[in-house]
């Protein structure tokens, strides 16, 4: 195990204002969060802690993430897209997501169910990665600006955050973050508003701590 996740699991990502707080999203979901841990650790993939959450390695590729949003907690698979998910039960984070695929979970009851369903998907995530498949991007799916698709690259947990948001928050960060003719000003924007989008806000939103 590795203690830099340890550390997650009590004060959280640290990455918007609740962080370190009673009211940090990752406290909603210790239960949930800390038998994901043990179910993808059984796989025998390696624990590590990456864009402030923790991310499971094979090879030192990146096979999957577990992460604590506002409203779900999930395990996210990087070439999820690749996998044959016969029983459907993944969700795309977003609609126009082309890799990343979710379990999506509320409590630890829906977790306990399908615990050998998680397993049989992360030992079919990890057979993706030996055998090197690589996901087949569309170019431009919507019209997001190029510097949020860098921001995206860069951050596969804000990306996973981004997706999660309503359709009408998403649509609101778009415009604003495409309005400036200058990168730079648009780089700006997006820096300011990772925080609102790790908290499952819109753009408007009055910052507010999360209840359970």
């Amino acid at each position: 195990m590795n203690k830099t996740v340890d550390n997650y699991l009590i004060e959280g990502c640290g990455r918007c204002p609740l962080g370190a707080t009673p009211d940090c999203k990752v406290h909603r979901w210790i239960p949930e969060l800390e038998l994901f841990r043990t179910i993808v650790l059984e796989c025998g993939l390696t624990e590590e802690c990456k864009w402030g959450a923790p991310c499971y390695t094979f090879q030192n590729k990146n096979v999957l993430m577990i992460s604590a949003l506002r409203d779900y907690c999930c395990i996210s698979f990087f070439k999820g897209s690749l996998l044959s998910d016969n029983k459907s039960l993944l969700d795309k984070p977003g609609e126009n997501s082309q890799a990343a695929r979710l379990f999506k979970f509320t409590n630890i009851e829906q977790v306990k169910d399908i615990k050998d369903d998680i397993r049989a998907y992360i030992f079919e995530a990890i057979e993706v990665e030996k055998s090197g498949l690589k996901v087949n991007f569309k170019k431009k799916p919507e019209p997001i600006p190029e510097e949020l698709e860098e921001k995206f690259e860069e951050d596969p947990y804000l990306r996973t955050a981004f997706e999660a948001l309503t359709p009408g928050r998403q649509r609101g960060y778009i415009i604003y973050f495409s309005q400036p003719k200058q990168s730079k000003t648009r780089i700006a924007r997006i820096e300011k508003a990772v925080p609102k989008i790790l908290n499952g806000e819109g753009l408007h939103d009055k910052y507010k701590a999360m209840k359970k």
